[in-house]
């Protein structure tokens, strides 16, 4: 098991949009368990930042689906919905040390100007068009200067990690992603800068998710270099894959938990983490599986 400095702080950060699916327990035990295996804090964090696409209700119904299942927030919940300040706050101090700017540019435009056609379910390549200014445009949402912030600080390119899962692990930012989103032309906080603000604010040091977030490491490991921000530890858990071969999601219509058995749901995620099934109470079956990814 890998060495840290200071007390293991881990995180589940589902997002309000639907119930916990069976994908969504994978993440949530897996994380849970790696805190406890490492006597650590294992934090519940709701992301509703994308406030159009969150259903009221639904996080009493998450929370509830986790206490079913035995797994309990070491501290108070924190929302994103409740730090527009702190994101606000982060932004300012990029645009202050000339790292992020404003863009005027719609969807259709970024699109327009690729070079080469969109690969399916990959987004495009932003190429810097309101960099060096808006021409007269008027502001629609804010990017950060990815090689303003490799250059300034002098980062490797591309930009590297190593995953407890996956291994070596390298993107170069600027030409897989380029200059990304830090508040949406509609207002809202973009994603990679909420989740990177929240997680310094956590003291979060090791975070434990689905391996189709993986993508999304580089940009924020750049994000917190440009924030001066400790970069966590990753540990990106495999996928539950759907009948049609795609990744199981509430966007697919993934089927909420049935929990009328909550063992049985815990055995199927332990199975995705190659853990044995478990019988008797759900309490004896999650001490055992802490004790063997303690031995891992």
């Amino acid at each position: 098991m890998g060495r840290f400095v200071g007390q293991y702080v881990g995180r589940f950060a589902p997002s309000p949009t639907g119930p916990l699916h069976a994908g969504s327990l994978v993440a949530a035990l897996a994380s849970w368990l790696q805190a406890r295996a490492h006597g650590g804090q294992w934090l519940i964090r709701i992301e509703d930042v994308d406030t159009p696409r969150c259903i009221p209700g639904v996080e009493v119904i998450i929370l509830n689906q986790l206490a079913v299942c035995g797994l309990h927030s070491d501290g108070p919940i924190l929302r994103q919905s409740d730090r527009s300040g702190q994101y606000q706050a982060a932004l300012d101090h990029l645009v202050a040390q000339g790292l992020a700017y404003p863009c005027a540019c719609t969807r259709k435009e970024i699109e327009a100007a690729q070079s080469r056609p969109l690969a399916r379910h990959s987004a495009a390549v932003y190429p810097g068009t309101c960099r060096q200014g808006l021409d007269g445009k008027t502001a629609r949402a804010w990017r950060l200067n990815v090689d303003a912030v490799i250059d300034t600080l002098n980062l490797p390119v591309p930009t590297p990690w190593c995953d407890a899962v996956l291994g070596q692990q390298a993107q170069n930012v600027a030409t897989a992603v380029g200059d990304f989103v830090l508040r949406r032309a509609d207002g809202l906080w973009a994603y990679q800068l909420a989740v990177v603000v929240d997680d310094a604010a956590q003291d979060i040091n090791h975070v434990v998710r689905g391996a189709d977030l993986s993508d999304n490491t580089a940009r924020q490991i750049v994000l917190q270099k440009a924030l001066g921000l400790t970069t966590p530890q990753y540990h990106h858990t495999p996928l539950v894959m759907g009948a049609d071969g795609e990744k199981l999601s509430k966007q697919n219509g993934a089927q909420a938990l049935d929990l009328s058995n909550p063992l049985a749901a815990l055995n199927a995620a332990a199975c995705v983490l190659g853990l044995p099934d478990q019988s008797g109470a759900v309490a004896c079956a999650l001490a055992h599986w802490v004790e063997l990814t303690r031995q891992a």
